[in-house]
């Protein structure tokens, strides 16, 4: 069978739009030594500095190994330090250093010019709709994903799934 392209439907449009975006973001971060993974890290500290890795891999959601490569990679350009914390000196919290603070600055222009081009000619009400439908059809994920855990189908009982019954 063939699928035509104006039968691929919502979820495709849906995972070519974020596709088209990320290729944009990776474009334009490409000028400031920045992956959009690495950007991340620092938006999240620009609102929260000093979190935990563990605290940056639940924002990001994403492991803390993960989320600790990264932190290496951001911690080498000279943008982050980790501090050891005083009553725990095993644990460490991310900061900014102030060399990053004005970079942050330059890529939130590009960023915010980004979704403004992204965002044309949409007015505020059609942008606030789309922005709750988006946030509903996440929420809706997450529940599917944790209702189709292997934990969710042990404490079913039978194997299936809740809600579905057997096959």
């Amino acid at each position: 069978m063939i699928i035509h392209e104006e039968d691929k439907g919502f979820g495709f449009l849906l995972t070519d739009t974020a596709r088209l975006l990320r290729k944009l973001i990776d474009r334009r971060l490409q000028p400031f030594g920045l992956t959009r993974a690495q950007w991340a890290i620092l938006a999240i500290l620009a609102n929260r500095d000093g979190l935990s890795q563990s605290e940056l891999a639940d924002g990001l959601e994403i492991e803390r190994s993960t989320v600790g490569r990264l932190i290496d990679h951001v911690q080498a350009n000279g943008w982050i330090e980790r501090r050891s914390m005083p009553s725990d000196r095993r644990l460490w919290r991310v900061h900014l250093t102030e060399q990053a603070r004005p970079m942050i600055a330059r890529v939130m222009e590009v960023i915010l010019a980004t979704r403004a081009e992204m965002l044309r000619g949409l007015d505020a009400d059609r942008e606030r709709q789309l922005s709750d439908g988006l946030a509903f059809i996440k929420a809706n994920l997450h529940a599917a994903l944790d209702a189709d855990s292997p934990k969710a189908a042990a404490d079913h009982g039978d194997g299936s799934l809740p809600g579905r019954g057997s096959s």
